[in-house]
């Protein structure tokens, strides 16, 4: 090997090392509710949401995500909170009046129906915010429009009811504070290839940049 290349090969060595490593800017969070319903499920879901955000849009978000409850002050640190399950969910008074704290005070939850969870999510949700309905957003909402263009709204990762995939959004003050992703299982679809053997690569991105859409809109809206 030419001495020169030796040399250039150490020089590289030496500035790599000495970088300092960015710490992460932030981290996003699961949310751990109470009633008996399986918050933990997809578990490699938001960790890989994580890696392809980071790849496609530049973010230094932290690899793995924190699990958080609705009472716990550490609640207002996280710009992104995601919700999941297929059963029970139970909000104590505590934890509407801290959730609704959070949303005003200019967090984003997103909630994903694992197939189960709207009749148990609408009711709570109300406790969180009464004078606030669930509505479908139109596909020429932002949120479909961020770095990858969702122009029919989201996309259908998996089949149960056969019913179209539908985006609900709760509006505090015309901000969007919340997005609810119906009849879609778009974490589901976040997971690790395999992990569903009726998953294609082009179902798995898809579901990801929908994903990285919500991300990069929790994170720039007004």
């Amino acid at each position: 090997m030419p001495k020169i290349f030796v040399l250039a090969l150490l020089l590289l060595f030496s500035l790599t090392a000495a970088a300092p490593i960015a710490a992460p800017s932030f981290r996003i969070a699961k949310l751990h509710y109470g009633g008996g319903g399986d918050w933990y499920a997809n578990k490699t879901s938001l960790p890989n949401l994580i890696r392809f955000c980071n790849q496609t849009l530049s973010t230094n978000i932290a690899p793995n995500e924190a699990t958080v409850e609705l009472d716990s002050p550490e609640l207002l640190s996280y710009p992104f909170v995601h919700m999941t399950g297929h059963g029970n969910v139970t909000f104590s008074d505590t934890d509407a009046r801290n959730l609704r704290r959070y949303l005003m005070g200019g967090g984003f939850l997103h909630i994903d129906d694992n197939y189960g969870l709207d009749k148990f999510i609408r009711p709570e949700m109300k406790k969180v915010f009464p004078e606030l309905e669930f509505v479908e957003l139109p596909f020429t909402h932002p949120i479909y429009h961020q770095k990858f263009q969702f122009p029919r709204g989201l996309p259908k990762i998996h089949e149960h009811d056969g019913k179209r995939p539908q985006g609900f959004g709760l509006l505090y003050k015309g901000r969007l504070v919340c997005f609810y992703s119906f009849e879609c299982d778009l974490g589901n679809g976040w997971e690790d290839m395999g992990t569903y053997p009726e998953d294609t690569p082009a179902t798995h991105e898809a579901a990801l940049k929908m994903g990285a859409n919500l991300v990069t809109y929790a994170l720039t809206q007004d």
